[in-house]
């Protein structure tokens, strides 16, 4: 079983339980799938990109990535409904929760100038994103083969029904959220 799970499940969901004045153990929230994002425009010109990417992603997680097609048209861009522009990956159980340790633990701490993760990223129903500038703050990503520094999308979603849970939860998981302050 994964570090983060087996300790959600012994220590964390009591706790979040007494702390969120819940009666069920069903209604604590937990962390139901994970979905790494990385969005590349610049495929539309070059697909090697986006087989680096593929790569990449699949590297980090452990789970091989999909690529995912553009929905619709935009002229401007030169973009056309069913050409590669991204690639993506969902986990869930086990790797979600091996994914989250390893973010939280060993990748948002090699972050250049690390204050902490903005409180402000959730979607209003517990589910919270998290956009990271470059992939090599992984340690699976190694820097002599990259050619190109992509950012990605990481979106946490949760069983929480409100973002007060949400943030109850991914705080007690570990996340080091960003202080906020009385100005903003």
């Amino acid at each position: 079983m994964a570090r983060l799970k087996d300790l959600y499940l012994s220590e964390l969901a009591p706790k979040l339980m007494q702390e969120l004045q819940l009666k069920n153990a069903m209604e604590v929230p937990r962390v139901e799938k994970v979905v790494i994002n990385m969005g590349l425009g610049e495929a539309i010109q070059n697909i090697k990109v986006l087989e680096s990417a593929v790569e990449e992603l699949s590297r980090i997680t452990g789970q091989k990535a999909v690529i995912t097609k553009a929905k619709r048209s935009i002229a401007t861009f030169k973009l056309r409904e069913g050409m590669p522009i991204g690639c993506m990956v969902t986990l869930r159980r086990e790797r979600a929760y091996e994914f989250l340790d390893r973010l939280i633990n060993v990748a948002l701490p090699r972050v250049r100038d690390f204050k902490g993760v903005s409180p402000k990223g959730f979607d209003g129903r517990g589910n919270y994103t998290l956009g990271i500038r470059e992939q090599l703050i992984f340690p699976e990503i190694d820097i002599e083969k990259i050619d190109k520094v992509k950012g990605l999308n990481v979106t946490v979603v949760t069983s929480a029904r409100t973002d007060e849970e949400g943030r109850a939860l991914l705080a007690a998981l570990g996340m080091p959220f960003r202080k906020q302050s009385a100005a903003a």
